[in-house]
């Protein structure tokens, strides 16, 4: 009675936004802090990984990177099925999916590791949880939406504040297999008993000229046809999440091989993280007074000095100053991508634009994160990979300069009303 009542309330001052909408976007930050901890032992692991099974680091990283693309891809067909079933049993799906990929990634074979982390963990678990949820969120917000998507994204920073160390303590001490295995069981216990919180999201009615933009916003988007806006969109997302990845994928690695231990590697891997937690949410208000194309401008713009200068420095404080600095700056990109979404198109279409979105997207991270292992193993060092990163930071920036300049320049076009 009580949401009702504020939803109520919410509706009749033309917001969707109600204290229930910040409940349930805790609620999912909690969800998320837990499963983004999955990609991270592919990470974390991805040295001893390779030794105990005699490959290249190429095949390891290309567990890591089905992950990405099997979140991604999944997504689009559990956006579509949260919308028949319900976000709260997609996301149990999902939960249960990422517990037997684990589980299955342990039994130590190579074909064992790219199911269970491809199929597994990414296509049906991670794809059962992230987009779908990231949808449901978008639903209960209108005025602060940038904000609200922001604060959930930032689930998988804390996860790789929290996680890293931990997870390089307990492949030191007991080996990846057990420390994925329990890893399975902790996803399992935290996020099906939170899918119980999950509630439906407001659908407040349409207003008469809401309705009538809706009409007659299907005929363009930034002077394009919908779908090509929609294709522009999504190369940059890959373009972006190229440089985006390898840092994140391989920079324990990286440390490593230039004579930095694996736990002072972990602590900055996890220094990265924080970063892009804390400027995360400066990202999101921006994006609520800015716009998700302009955000993501800024943020790529960002992230474009920060992996150039890995190829400046090998030194250990500098390596921790840039990783910082590279959080900073890539962390409100993804976000921004979904707030452009809704900024752009109606939030009917938002359960298969937004997936589709992120599955280009996590496609760049998950190409990044194996072509950077492929160019390691052929040069022996990491700078061709960040080098190329950079090449790509450069055709994102094109891509989306095209998009602001079609859409009124720096100045913010209006976005779709809520219900849209």
């Amino acid at each position: 009675m009580a949401e009702a009542a504020a939803l109520e309330d919410a509706t009749i001052h033309g917001s969707v936004e109600s204290r229930g909408s910040w409940r349930a976007a805790f609620v999912i930050l909690a969800m998320l802090s837990f499963s983004f901890g999955s990609p991270l032992l592919i990470v974390v692991g991805m040295k001893p990984m390779q030794e105990a099974l005699g490959v290249e680091r190429a095949v390891v990283a290309l567990a890591g990177a089905l992950v990405w693309i099997g979140t991604g891809a999944g997504g689009i067909l559990m956006g579509w099925l949260a919308d028949r079933i319900g976000v709260r049993r997609t996301v149990m799906i999902g939960a249960c999916m990422i517990a037997s990929g684990l589980a299955l990634s342990a039994t130590g074979s190579i074909t064992a590791l790219y199911i269970g982390q491809g199929l597994m963990v990414g296509f049906l678990g991670s794809g059962g949880v992230y987009p779908p949820l990231l949808v449901y969120v978008s639903r209960w917000f209108d005025r602060r939406r940038g904000t609200a998507i922001a604060l959930i994204s930032s689930g998988q920073y804390i996860a790789g504040v929290l996680w890293p160390s931990v997870f390089e303590r307990g492949i030191a001490g007991f080996g990846w297999q057990a420390v994925m295995l329990t890893w399975g069981a902790v996803v399992l216990v935290v996020l099906l008993p939170l899918t119980l919180l999950l509630r439906q999201a407001p659908v407040p009615p349409v207003p008469p000229r809401a309705a009538g933009a809706t009409k007659r916003g299907r005929a363009r988007v930034a002077g394009l046809h919908p779908n090509v806006a929609q294709a522009l969109l999504c190369v940059a997302g890959f373009c972006c999440c190229v440089p985006m990845s390898v840092p994140q994928a391989h920079l324990i690695a990286f440390c490593s091989d230039i004579g930095i231990n694996p736990a002072r590697s972990a602590v900055m891997l996890s220094v990265m993280l924080a970063a892009a937690f804390i400027a995360r949410q400066a990202w999101g208000a921006l994006a609520d007074r800015v716009g998700g194309l302009r955000t993501i401008l800024a943020g790529s713009s960002f992230q474009a000095v920060a992996i150039a200068s890995f190829l400046l420095t090998q030194d250990e404080a500098g390596l921790f100053a840039v990783s910082a600095a590279f959080g900073l700056g890539f962390a409100g990109i993804i976000p921004a991508y979904s707030v452009a979404i809704r900024d752009l198109f109606p939030s009917g279409e938002a359960s298969w634009r937004m997936p589709l979105t992120l599955f280009t997207a996590m496609g760049g991270m998950a190409f990044g994160s194996w072509f950077a292992g492929y160019l390691y193993d052929h040069f022996g060092y990491y700078a061709p990979a960040f080098g190329i990163g950079v090449g790509f930071n450069a055709l994102n920036l094109t891509l989306i300069g095209f998009l602001i300049a079609r859409t009124g320049g720096f100045r913010r076009a209006p976005a779709w009303p809520a219900a849209a």
